[in-house]
């Protein structure tokens, strides 16, 4: 869900309990498109955010506070000297506008009661904060927008404040049966867009929810649609107007695959049997959903280094293995000189001295072979010439094919830190791959106190209760096959494809099919081919798994398996320790 109309009615609704009578007691600015709002209302203290980021514009109320710059901008500034001690009297949301206006009232320096506004307008990279009289005229804004910027509408002091109508669409709560299929039949887009092009506060996402609970498809015109269909379309659109206005709202995170992917806030059937958590507050679901998503971000932005220097010396290898695979095409001629040799050997008695070439029977397919001969050499000369060629290429042969063999596992080496880098969710997830990257000599040891490694393998519980654990880098990996995992217990890895070592811990017991598959869900979810729905997995008893002398962390053979076609969908497993 998209942070569109029907979120923020749900927003206002819940700010509205919270917030509606409080005094405002402090403002600060930590950054330039964001604004922190404490209220205290009813004994409780509440820090409202408000982000005008034009890559993420959200309002929520948060526990977190956030430091302020040593000196506050001169926006922070002239908000606190209006509305220090102010008192919220109402939070309106125009129609479905992803528009929050709050209404405050305060004492001026000449002790008269005066009325403002701050109006929060999230839209993309339209967002702005503006603080405005009681006759709508813009005192300020966070962002200043000129006529040079905009010519529909200037947000400078002394303007007056309205909402532009750049698209003619229709209020959800004022809409009529007629108007909706007036409008839906004049365009000449899919319903799914036609819904959120003719609808305030609808956004894609929601139009596409709107189209599956009518039992239609959203890529299809409106006018194509039978009778039936129109209407279902138009119950359902009228089914929303009535949950927002009895205040039904039921936010939740969307989760694929343990990553939180989207939210909504009001139910529909289209999240049936989808991995969802569901919150009794809007607030706690953004603070969750946003701190989650930064996270994940963070932790992209912390491994940039590590993802570097894997992705250099992969390529260094790749383009190595390349060099290395044509120069072995090149001797694949040493065995035709090999057999030259030995017909010369045979038959070089037949070659006259200044012959160019000499016709023979090769023996070996019974076959008339033409031999070049150098003029200037004898034919037993000729034949060692050919066998001096065969040796030096067999020679090379042999050390291209153990060059490429080993140039082969630094690649696939490789390629395990790179899905573990992918795979990395928290801060102590690096240090271990780090660690691994400096001990193979990618990272320069420097004489530091090494970092205390705290993560842990995941852990999950199938559905019939047995406990399954998931490296998340090459160490672990290795730890769990050959410390952690005993002989009857179960291994499972992608197959040929770097990911993680999975051990389903048998205790001894049988262990139902369903529970093999979850396990091989997880092998292909923490792999390469994450996404896919087809992945086959490898799995054997941990006893049969064996460690190669010498080999890079986390590689090991077996020659005895199962194999099973699985899909990288863990939702329905449930994971014991999510950190």
């Amino acid at each position: 869900m998209a942070f569109d109309g029907v979120t923020i009615a749900c927003i206002r609704e819940e700010l509205e309990q919270l917030l509606v009578g409080g005094r405002i007691q402090k403002i600060a600015q930590p950054e330039k498109d964001e604004l922190m709002i404490t209220v205290k209302n009813n004994s409780n203290q509440y820090r409202l955010l408000v982000s005008v980021d034009p890559s993420l514009p959200l309002v929520y109320i948060t526990e977190t506070n956030k430091q302020s710059p040593m000196t506050a901008p001169a926006f922070c500034m002239l908000m606190r000297k209006h509305l220090q001690g102010a008192k919220i009297i109402s939070i309106t949301q125009p129609g479905l506008e992803r528009i929050l206006d709050f209404q405050v009232e305060h004492y001026n320096e000449l002790g008269d009661l005066c009325t403002k506004h701050i109006i929060i307008e999230l839209m993309g990279k339209h967002s702005n904060l503006i603080f405005v009289d009681h006759n709508k005229r813009i005192i300020d804004s966070i962002k200043h927008v000129s006529q040079m910027v905009s010519s529909v509408r200037e947000v400078l002091p002394g303007r007056e404040y309205f909402i532009p109508q750049t698209q003619q669409k229709e209020e959800l709560f004022t809409l009529t049966e007629t108007v909706f299929f007036d409008r839906l039949i004049q365009q000449e887009t899919s319903v799914q867009q036609n819904l959120y092009q003719i609808i305030t506060g609808i956004s894609p996402s929601l139009s596409k929810v709107l189209c599956y609970e009518a039992d239609i498809d959203a890529n299809t015109y409106f006018s194509l649609l039978p009778d039936q269909s129109k209407q279902a379309l138009w119950q359902v659109v009228s089914s929303l107007k009535n949950k927002l206005l009895n205040k039904e709202f039921q936010p939740a995170i969307l989760y694929e695959n343990g990553i939180p992917v989207d939210y909504y806030v009001i139910e529909s059937s289209f999240y049936d049997g989808k991995d969802t958590v569901k919150y009794e507050s809007i607030q706690k679901l953004l603070e969750q959903f946003y701190a989650l998503r930064n996270q994940i971000i963070r932790i992209k932005q912390k491994s940039t280094d590590l993802r570097r220097i894997v992705h250099t010396a992969l390529e260094r290898n790749l383009k190595k293995a390349e060099l290395q695979e044509k120069q072995l095409l090149d001797t694949e001629k040493k065995e035709q000189f090999r057999v030259y040799g030995e017909l010369l050997h045979t038959y070089g008695y037949e070659a006259k001295p200044q012959d160019k070439e000499i016709k023979v029977l090769n023996y070996y397919n019974q076959e008339e072979l033409v031999i070049p001969l150098d003029p200037m050499l004898t034919a037993a000369e000729n034949a060692k010439k050919y066998f001096d060629k065969y040796n030096k290429m067999k020679r090379t042969y042999e050390a291209l094919s153990q060059y490429i063999k080993e140039t082969k596992e630094e690649i696939a080496h490789l390629e395990s830190v790179e899905s573990a880098l992918n795979m990395a969710l928290m801060e102590e997830d690096l240090i271990q791959i780090k660690e691994e990257l400096t001990q193979e000599g990618y990272i320069k040891r420097k004489n530091i106190k090494r970092e205390k490694v705290t993560s842990k393998p995941y852990h999950f519980l199938s559905s019939d209760g047995f406990h399954m654990y998931v490296g998340k880098n090459n160490y672990q990996n290795e730890d769990l096959t050959f410390q952690f995992a005993t002989g009857n217990d179960w291994w499972f890895h992608a197959k040929n494809i770097p990911g993680s070592h999975v051990i389903l811990k048998s205790e001894g017991k049988v262990v139902p099919d369903r529970t093999f598959e979850e396990a091989a869900s997880l092998a292909a979810f923490f792999s390469k081919a994450r996404g896919n729905d087809k992945v086959e997995v490898d799995y054997v008893e941990k006893k049969h798994v064996k460690k190669p002398s010498g080999a890079k962390p986390g590689f090991v053979v077996y020659y005895t398996n199962y194999s099973m076609i699985s899909d990288s969908n863990i939702s329905r497993i449930e994971q014991v320790d999510k950190k």
